[in-house]
């Protein structure tokens, strides 16, 4: 499934402080828009660190950064709090906006199948369409990819 170029998938999702955010209301700039597992495990902690340590860069090419994961409001603050993430993280905890774009599949850890978050990070331009989209991240220069990208204007 790729959604490139075309319209993302509106949304509407609790943040961290139980305050709805719906992403249509950040038309005018880019979002990065990234699914990530589990808050407090290792990968997702160093992808939520780089971001952050990246945050100024994002954000002075009118960038916000917005991540998702099914885990709830309480999990998301104390996640925040112990790493001073500059940036919301959303409740997604029927997986719906998951499902939306097409990263809530099975996966496979230690001989079990579940159903869960692939990691997968979404570039939506100043007009809310998907400029480019990562899937299947592996954490390690993630952030760099997707800060030059965005810094090359989208070009490849």
């Amino acid at each position: 499934m790729t959604l490139l170029h075309t319209q993302a998938p509106n949304f509407t999702l609790n943040n961290e402080q139980g305050q709805p955010v719906q992403l249509s209301d950040f038309l005018g700039k880019n979002v990065v828009l990234y699914f990530y597992p589990k808050d407090m495990t290792p990968g997702c902690t160093t992808e939520a660190c780089d971001f952050r340590d990246a945050y100024a860069d994002f954000s002075k090419l009118n960038a916000v950064i917005l991540g998702i994961s099914a885990d709830d409001a309480k999990k998301h603050t104390k996640f925040i709090e112990k790493y001073n993430l500059p940036f919301s993280l959303l409740v997604d905890s029927d997986h719906s906006v998951a499902e939306a774009y097409g990263v809530w599949v099975l996966k496979k850890m230690y001989g079990r199948e579940f159903m869960g978050i692939e990691r997968s990070t979404f570039l939506i331009n100043e007009k809310g369409v998907i400029a480019k989209e990562w899937r299947k991240v592996r954490v390690k220069n993630h952030i760099e990819d997707v800060l030059t990208y965005l810094q090359d204007g989208g070009e490849e």
